[in-house]
């Protein structure tokens, strides 16, 4: 088994973990996350200036909710301007969540137009005015963890302003770093530079670190941790539809085979149980636009994926997605491990950010 991983005074028994995902990991898609495996789960991005604006109001209850099996889990945080960053960690902690986590990678036009995100790696004095800023406003026993990418580019200036940030937040108490192999720039074209990630962690010793790129299957991920020596990995897309990634890699990382991917009827409980959630944490009214997209993703795992994703795209009315169960999943056929290869593109996702 792989060692536990330590994010302060935390421990996890397994070092696979779910990543910020900006308009999917919600309160239901985490809770399923954790109930297939996953050990720590982080929350998508909000807005520094949404959290201190909408606190109290019904919108920020449906994005700050936490409930008791989820813990440990983590908020992640965005925003240009370090005075805002820490009377919103503080009501973040409020709301019952176990760590801050300090979004510097975004890659997303919009985000970096508006000088957050990956733009902040650029941007030495201010990114580690925002460490400080959520460090000194949580209390001590509180763990502040950073996201970034390799850089903003591939120059000189970006690579020392990397190792700048990296080393300048640990100085400043952080108690983990995860790390993305692409540069802000590169956005999801290209490879992950998994190779990079084995440096940073040489570079950080003892120090943790977490690697992120590619980890679309769970033998990715247990490659990773082996092949660059990282502390832990974040799966992002790869668990977008697909939890099982999760209860999959603690199965390789006992040196068991790969399991089967879960039947049509493993699947099917699943997804009504996401659905349930879901309507739960929106209403029944507007939930189904956003289980919409998991429905496409999920549909990666049946057998007739293209029929299933058709009819998840269809659905308008909250009974339709009992229909397209009821018509799909009647039968227990084996289903299908997902492709490696993830069809979102520049993190589209990122256009559902909080705020």
């Amino acid at each position: 088994m792989s060692p536990p991983l330590r994010i302060g005074p935390i421990e996890l028994d397994f070092p696979v973990v779910q990543a910020a995902l900006s308009g999917y990991s919600d309160w239901a898609m985490r809770v399923i996350a954790r109930r297939l495996g996953a050990p720590y789960t982080l929350c998508e991005v909000m807005l520094d200036r949404f959290v201190n604006e909408v606190s109290g109001g019904r919108k920020s209850q449906r994005y700050l909710k936490v409930t008791d099996e989820e813990h440990p889990v983590a908020a992640q945080l965005m925003g240009a301007n370090p005075d805002e960053f820490g009377p919103a960690a503080r009501l973040l902690v409020e709301a019952g969540f176990d760590v801050v986590d300090i979004n510097f990678g975004c890659p997303v036009k919009k985000v970096l137009g508006r000088c957050r995100g990956g733009y902040l790696l650029s941007q030495v004095e201010t990114a580690l005015a925002i460490v400080s800023s959520v460090r000194e406003a949580v209390p001590a026993h509180i763990p502040v963890t950073v996201k970034m990418r390799r850089g903003l580019d591939d120059t000189a200036e970006s690579r020392d302003n990397f190792f700048e940030i990296f080393d300048g937040a640990f100085a400043r108490g952080v108690a983990a770093v995860t790390v993305h192999g692409r540069t802000v720039v590169q956005k999801y074209v290209g490879p992950s530079r998994w190779e990079f990630l084995r440096e940073v962690k040489r570079h950080a010793s003892t120090r943790t670190v977490l690697g992120s790129g590619d980890l679309f299957t769970p033998q990715a991920c247990i490659d990773m941790l082996r092949q660059t020596g990282v502390d832990g990995v974040t799966a992002a897309r790869g668990a977008i539809g697909n939890p099982w990634i999760f209860s999959q890699a603690r199965a390789l990382a006992a040196g068991l085979p790969l399991p089967e991917p879960p039947s049509v009827f493993e699947q099917r409980e699943v997804i009504g149980e996401h659905y349930r959630l879901s309507e739960m944490l929106y209403g029944s009214q507007h939930c189904g636009k956003q289980m919409r997209k998991f429905g496409i993703k999920y549909s990666q795992l049946h057998p007739h994926s293209k029929a299933v994703r058709d009819a998840f795209v269809a659905v308008a009315q909250p009974g339709q997605w009992k229909g397209v169960l009821e018509q799909w999943y009647a039968e227990d056929l084996p289903g299908c491990h997902p492709a490696p290869a993830d069809d979102l593109k520049d993190c589209e996702q990122a256009a559902g950010v909080v705020g």
